[in-house]
């Protein structure tokens, strides 16, 4: 399971909006004043970006929480997002060519086309899938109220 700390900037009915800050692996490795990776990841320095998850455990705005997600639907996805716009953009081509008699125009659009068809094809194959690509709110770390529980709400 990937798992990435935020904290929860709004809070909308059962819906949470939690805001994450890219760290770079750099920071934390020993080889970080000689390698030329060091220099890229400063350049883009830490990005903040939020993520709409369910609130299962009612954290509210100003809690830490810890979002999961399965490696196995990360993958999942990747290939949704990757493999089904490529192939298709390849079979469009290799489809361009074969039909045309070998016309580069051809080829052309119909990779364009199995491009198109690919992007929509994942998104229909992702609406299908319901939520098993989205994080999940698996504990709050810290809340903002004061007078809480030590104690991290698991769920």
């Amino acid at each position: 399971m990937i798992t990435e700390t935020g904290k929860v900037v709004a809070v909308d009915g059962d819906r949470a909006w939690v805001q994450t800050i890219r760290a770079s692996a750099c920071e934390s490795c020993s080889a970080r004043h000689g390698c030329g990776q060091r220099v890229l990841a400063s350049a883009s320095g830490g990005r903040a970006n939020q993520v709409l998850v369910v609130n299962r455990l009612g954290a509210q705005v100003g809690d830490s929480v810890d979002l999961a997600i399965e490696e196995s639907a990360l993958l999942r996805a990747s290939l949704l997002v990757y493999a089904v716009p490529l192939s298709l953009m390849v079979a469009g081509a290799i489809a361009g060519h074969q039909w045309s008699g070998g016309q580069d125009l051809a080829a052309i659009l119909g990779a364009i086309t199995g491009m198109v068809a690919g992007f929509f094809v994942a998104r229909r194959l992702q609406r299908r899938s319901g939520d098993q690509y989205e994080p999940r709110m698996v504990r709050i770390l810290s809340a903002s109220v004061p007078g809480a529980s030590p104690n991290p709400t698991v769920l």
